[in-house]
């Protein structure tokens, strides 16, 4: 920027340089999705077109972003998560946090067509985002764990929620019949009343997706029409258990 006498502004703007030695997690929530989904007509409770057109524009979003770690989706929402050592950017937030959201949301109209070819987009997706810092490999798995808790909390409820309001109840009646129950009550709801086994529903919908790096085959003609083998790290979409710690065990790269 060259000198003037009006560079004295700059004075006004401030560092938002996020903390050192900190796991980054930059968290997305879609704005006024309830609307957005009914607008769009998508199956309830879930509308797999839709969850995985969020996890595609997650992976698109960390082919973008080499530096994310790992990421983790439920419903409108995903966490992008950078490692301590990161100095994208400078670790400014406003840089990070509009960056982010801005390749999210770009991501979900472009790929929309791939996945929902029949529902034109009839209304513009937002999403908001916030940095949250986290000192330690504990309080990040616990953040990655109280998402997951999430994913099921919700999930069970919605599942019930919907299975009575398609068997002819009201939303009123529905959520008047759910209040203060616990998950005992919706399991066994959903068994006798609808023969539905909780357990037994995908664990994209009971667990969320998990985003990481994984080595892929890739297979590529060479000029003289022969095929060569080559190996390259994609971000690939898992539905597993975080909570435990089976998952970083597996994974122990992802918290070195």
């Amino acid at each position: 920027m060259a000198c003037s006498q009006f560079e004295y502004v700059k004075q006004y703007e401030t560092d938002d340089r996020l903390l050192p030695g900190c796991w980054i997690v930059l968290r997305l929530d879609g704005k006024g999705f309830t609307k957005f989904c009914e607008l769009h007509c998508f199956e309830k409770p879930n509308d797999v077109r839709a969850l995985c057109l969020m996890d595609a524009s997650a992976q698109a979003v960390m082919r973008e972003f080499q530096d994310i770690r790992l990421a983790f989706g439920e419903s409108d929402e995903y966490s992008f998560v950078f490692p301590r050592e990161c100095q994208l950017y400078g670790r400014r937030c406003s840089k990070l946090v509009s960056l982010v959201a801005s390749c999210f949301t770009a991501s979900y109209v472009r790929l929309w067509p791939q996945h929902l070819p029949d529902k034109p987009l009839a209304a513009t997706p937002l999403f908001d985002a916030r940095a949250v810092l986290y000192p330690s490999d504990r309080t990040l798995r616990d953040y990655l764990s109280w998402r997951q808790a999430d994913t099921h909390i919700n999930n069970l409820y919605n599942t019930c929620f919907w299975a009575l309001v398609k068997s002819g109840k009201t939303n009123t009646e529905a959520h008047a019949q759910l209040q203060g129950t616990l998950a005992d009550y919706k399991n066994e709801l959903l068994f006798s009343q609808f023969g539905l086994n909780y357990n037994a529903l995908p664990e994209r919908f009971r667990k969320g997706s998990v985003v990481i790096r994984q080595r892929v085959k890739h297979v590529k003609q060479t000029a003289d029409g022969r095929s060569k083998e080559k190996e390259r790290l994609e971000p690939c979409v898992l539905h597993c258990d975080i909570i435990r710690d089976h998952f970083w065990q597996q994974h122990a790269e992802l918290l070195a």
